[in-house]
């Protein structure tokens, strides 16, 4: 139950069954590697720019991806961690079904936007934003747009529409975010931020660990996505991967723990004491199933880098990437987002349509304005959190048939 309630708060989620089993290994066999290596934005999106809004006495730059050249646009606000990449599957699947224009922003303090001040991520200051991209975008005589959004960028969506920062809007999409589970769980989020890895040794290690993890369940997805959620340190670290404490050694008896490879012994604990080390790099079974499939790897000989000694120059000068955006440092707005969303997305006059990943996600408040017919909702089941990237085409396929009910737009020929 307590990690269902961390769905509806951010972008990322703890390990689920469709991602790895307790106890596996991982083994993938001969011939059976997946390609974990980043695919470019350019293969979903046609455009990609930097868009300057006036904030006070200076500018803030927000990154936007876009495609398509008629019909009513689709806004894209991503969940917490993530980015506008996010929706990169998506986008490509959506504008193969229908007329219409995308645009995924990357909101303040995530991917490549650069505001004044970072430090501000209250729902009031990035509802503006969406307004003001927006402005920036069309001038006062903006076209048809319907804003859809994810977890995070799902409150952010409906403070946005609720303020009437987008005076042409036409619908409103919220995709697995409900007021009661997300309030629920803020209490053991930081427990849960603290168990992911602080550090990747690479994107492409990045990119794997968010499959095998469950945080995103499409591998072609999570190739795009990633790109978006990690960057490079600015000083690497002495073991890509691992926490502070690992590399350093036991707290306890400051035993010194010299195992590159992440040994057994390392994620078990240590061999003095006895005290567990948590490696917030990932759960037991996890690590253990990453690590032998390295090993396997090495016994096949796929894998020349991970045969180079310890003291290889180049090994030591290898690139360490971490989180773009430390969200245990937005606690005190977590509140704000999603405190009063329920009645708030229910007094928005537009259509809206809600999709989740599961009908357990409902509160009372929805529960009720469901049965009162005041929006639609749609549940997508086999999906995790993530369900825009897990199951693009079955969320392509109801935001279309919502959008034609509606006449918002019309289906391109040869679809459905």
């Amino acid at each position: 139950m307590e990690k269902q309630l961390h769905l509806n708060m951010l972008a990322s989620r703890p390990p689920v069954p469709g991602g790895l089993q307790s106890g596996s290994k991982m083994r993938m066999g001969p011939g059976r590697k997946r390609d974990f290596s980043p695919l470019p934005w350019s293969q979903y999106f046609e455009v990609m720019e930097d868009v300057e809004v006036d904030n006070e006495n200076s500018k803030d730059t927000f990154r936007i991806y876009s495609s398509g050249s008629e019909g009513p646009v689709l806004l894209l606000l991503h969940g917490g961690g993530h980015s506008a990449l996010s929706w990169a599957v998506f986008t490509a699947v959506i504008c193969s079904r229908i007329h219409c224009r995308v645009v995924a922003m990357d909101l303040r303090a995530h991917g490549d936007t650069t505001v004044k001040n970072n430090e501000d991520l209250s729902a009031e200051t990035m509802a503006k934003d969406v307004g003001k991209v927006v402005e920036a975008l069309y001038g006062e005589a903006p076209p048809p747009i319907m804003i859809i959004g994810h977890s995070m960028g799902g409150a952010i969506a409906v403070h946005t529409a609720a303020a009437n920062h987008v005076p042409s809007l036409l619908g409103l999409c919220v995709i697995d975010v409900v007021e009661g589970t997300a309030m629920d769980a803020l209490n053991s989020m930081q427990n849960f931020l603290r168990s992911r890895p602080k550090t990747f040794k690479s994107v492409e290690n990045a990119i794997e660990w968010s499959v095998k993890s469950g945080q995103i369940r499409n591998i072609e997805s999570a190739r795009v996505s990633m790109v978006g959620q990690v960057k490079k340190c600015e000083e690497p670290l002495s073991s890509p991967g691992m926490s502070k404490s690992i590399t350093e050694g036991c707290k306890r008896c400051e035993e010194p723990l010299s195992s590159p490879g992440m040994s057994k012994s390392i994620t078990e604990g240590c061999k003095r004491c006895e005290e567990p080390l948590s490696s917030p790099g990932m759960s037991k079974s996890i690590t253990e199933g990453i690590i032998e499939e390295e090993e396997e790897e090495e016994e096949e000989g796929q894998s020349n880098h991970k045969r180079k000694k310890e003291d290889d120059p180049e090994v030591k000068k290898e690139s360490v990437y971490t989180w773009r955006i430390e969200l245990s440092k937005t606690e005190k707005y977590w509140e704000g987002w999603f405190k009063g969303l329920s009645s708030l997305f229910l007094s928005c006059s537009v259509p809206k349509l809600l999709l989740l990943a599961g009908v357990d996600r409902l509160d009372k408040d929805l529960t009720i304005g469901q049965m009162q017919g005041k929006f639609q909702m749609q549940v997508l089941p086999q999906c995790g959190h993530a369900v825009h990237e897990d199951a693009p085409d079955k969320v392509a396929d109801a935001l279309a048939t919502f959008m034609v009910r509606h006449k918002f737009t019309v289906f391109k020929e040869g679809f459905p």
